[in-house]
């Protein structure tokens, strides 16, 4: 079943350190590719650290591995993924003449794969 979330896509410090050793190393091609969850939505679902969700977007859908975000740095019903391949095909390409489509806020459906 799934649940209705908000998805908050944004750049991060793990990201910024493993861009310069290149995108395609795993320290940053972890970064972008785990899903952040609140501790309190994780115990919710029964989700572990890296288990697997399915999200949809109205643009399009990606499969990522969970980890529980720290302390309260993420409140319930957000969730956040680093910017990134997967995280793209999540956003509508309507760039409202900024040349970056909207990438906060994206009204996605998490279920769990397992």
């Amino acid at each position: 079943m799934a649940e209705t979330f908000i998805l908050i896509p944004g750049r991060t410090s793990k990201q910024g350190v493993g861009i310069s050793e290149g995108k395609f190393k795993e320290g940053y091609q972890s970064e972008t590719q785990t899903l952040q969850v609140a501790p309190q939505d994780m115990k919710r679902l029964g989700l572990k650290d890296k288990d697997r969700v399915r999200l949809k977007s109205e643009s399009g859908q990606i499969e990522v591995a969970v980890t529980t975000a720290k302390g309260d740095e993420l409140p319930p019903g957000l969730l956040f993924i680093a910017y990134g391949d997967l995280s793209s095909r999540l956003m509508a390409g309507e760039t409202h003449g900024s040349g970056m489509p909207t990438s906060k806020g994206i009204d996605v459906e998490l279920e769990i794969i397992g």
